[in-house]
């Protein structure tokens, strides 16, 4: 199975997220930063992560920047989740690593179309 990274400082996202990934056939592992989430890829490289863009300790730009440059960072396809359609905020994700975003709320449609584009799923 494949395994997916949520990072969120929500409960309530990452009880969403995971009940999603669940529908899909994933394994979900959980962080509350880009911190806790950095630690957790050098641990395990997921083969997804859905990133928050706001977190305490390291924000989710920071967190994309700094997972590419470990070892088998290149690997994970990296979304960044917002709640702003904001085309700085995107482009700066992009630049920071993103593969590509989604728009919070989200939903099983939404992520399983993106892990569809991404090879992710079948």
């Amino acid at each position: 199975m494949k395994i997916c990274l949520v990072v969120d400082d929500s409960d309530v996202i990452r009880k969403v997220a995971r009940h999603i990934l669940d529908s899909l056939q994933m394994v979900t592992v959980e962080a509350v930063d880009g911190q806790d989430a950095l630690d957790r890829c050098r641990a395990e490289m997921p083969d997804a992560i859905l990133v928050d863009w706001h977190m305490p300790v390291m924000s989710g730009v920071d967190f994309l920047a700094a997972v590419r440059d470990i070892e088998n960072g290149d690997h994970p396809a990296l979304f960044y989740c917002t709640t702003i359609n904001d085309p700085k905020d995107i482009n700066s994700a992009f630049r920071a690593g993103a593969d590509g975003y989604i728009m919070k709320p989200y939903d099983r449609d939404s992520i399983a179309a993106k892990f569809t584009e991404a090879g992710l799923l079948q």
